[in-house]
């Protein structure tokens, strides 16, 4: 029998340009077959086109800048405890970077509050940090929290319209209650411990506040103090819900909402 040529065994390991893209951290699947069609892709000086695959020792470039499964986008999920807090800076002796010890350079997306736990996401990639951040893009962050006494209806209903607080009044959120004394809040702003800040202004004091969701991220059953990396599919989803929340926020009128 024929020996099959060398190069048939390399089209069979070889990568798509798109996933290759998407693994080192540049952009989804989608995003890349965009920058392939508009010509800024390429590989071992060709301009790349639909399929094209990266093989162990091509050169490829992104708006002529060489990219690498070196650069991979590190993207983490967090399950903070209390008492750790959400900075790299290693004068705090209870910086999340040194707890987390993860053996490349990460730093946290956003904050979470010393005395409160649950997700954090932690990267290595600046470019999605203001994507996933940016108020105008109105992208969702799930709480539970309990507070000190009763729930009441008019607590609920004065939590969900909006409260003024930090010389602003806070969005409009969904809050439903889960027992007597927890509720869930998602809101799509980031104010200085606004829930906490929130639950004072009807005299109410927030006992514990766990965060278990960020955008389609969720916390699930990660133990306190642990951490996982993100999957592909959620980084898929992840962008795709950036992507509309830049269109979301474009048709967006200025002013509270």
């Amino acid at each position: 029998m024929k020996k099959k040529p060398v190069i048939e065994k390399d089209v069979q390991e070889g990568i798509r340009v798109n996933k290759y893209l998407s693994d080192c951290g540049i952009c989804s699947r989608r995003q890349a077959d965009r920058y392939v069609e508009e010509g800024r892709i390429q590989v071992n000086g060709q301009v790349a086109v639909m399929g094209t695959k990266i093989f162990e020792g091509d050169v490829v470039k992104f708006n002529n800048k060489v990219i690498s499964k070196e650069n991979e986008m590190i993207l983490l999920a967090m399950n903070k405890p209390r008492g750790i807090t959400c900075t790299a800076q290693k004068e705090d002796p209870d910086n999340i970077v040194d707890f987390l010890n993860y053996p490349k350079r990460v730093y946290p997306i956003g904050r979470l509050d010393k005395d409160s736990e649950g997700l954090i996401l932690l990267t290595n990639d600046g470019s999605i940090v203001n994507k996933i951040l940016k108020a105008s893009n109105f992208h969702e962050k799930e709480y539970v929290v309990t507070v000190n006494k009763p729930i009441t209806l008019q607590f609920l209903e004065g939590m969900r319209e909006g409260v003024p607080i930090l010389d602003t009044v806070t969005r409009r959120c969904e809050v439903t209650q889960v027992n007597k004394f927890t509720f869930s809040i998602i809101l799509t702003q980031g104010l200085n411990r606004q829930i906490r800040r929130m639950c004072e202004y009807f005299g109410f004091r927030v006992v514990t506040l766990q965060r278990v969701r960020v955008m389609n991220i969720k916390l699930g059953k990660l133990k306190v103090g642990t951490w996982r990396k993100i999957t592909e599919q959620e980084i898929k989803d992840l962008y795709e819900l950036i992507s509309k929340g830049k269109m979301k926020s474009a048709s967006k009128p200025k002013g509270r909402v």
